[in-house]
């Protein structure tokens, strides 16, 4: 068993307000879409609809297979935007849309960019930076949207 790791030891790296670009991309997330990540984001957010869990049920309702529900979905648009931005951001707001479903075995690729840079905060610590982004799998868009995020404007002392 490893020891605990100090605070200080953390990784706090991610984008300060001011370094982030208008234009600038994010790294692409491509995510494997598994029955498991399906069915396990389903009974997570208590969302027990057959669709999203039994195969015949969702076949019978016109599906080809069980898919992903909206907040799995919203979690991993969060993830995504989260890995880049780094432990110090505070996600502001999510506005997505769901169009093609995911469904097991197939492949979600999220890409985004930096789409607008707005005010600070009030107490003058973060700004707010929007994000555009789309997450595809082979049948097209699956999620569609932006999100913002609250980047510190400066770096904290020892990161």
């Amino acid at each position: 068993m490893s020891a605990p790791t100090s605070a200080s030891a953390l990784d706090l790296s991610g984008p300060t307000f001011s370094s982030v670009v208008v234009g600038e991309e994010l790294p692409t997330l491509v995510l494997p879409i598994t029955r498991t990540l399906i069915v396990s984001g389903a009974i997570a957010s208590r969302d027990y609809q057959d669709v999203h869990h039994d195969s015949v049920l969702a076949k019978e309702r016109g599906s080809q297979d069980i898919f992903m529900n909206i907040l799995t979905t919203n979690g991993l648009v969060g993830r995504y935007v989260t890995d880049w931005s780094g432990p110090r951001s505070r996600l502001a707001e999510v506005d997505i849309r769901l169009g093609a479903p995911n469904h097991p075995d197939c492949t979600m690729t999220l890409t985004g960019s930096v789409t607008d840079k707005g005010a600070l905060t009030d107490d003058g610590r973060y700004g707010s930076v929007k994000v555009s982004l789309r997450g595809a799998n082979n049948l097209g868009d699956h999620v569609t949207g932006t999100v913002t995020v609250l980047l510190p404007v400066a770096e904290s002392a020892g990161a």
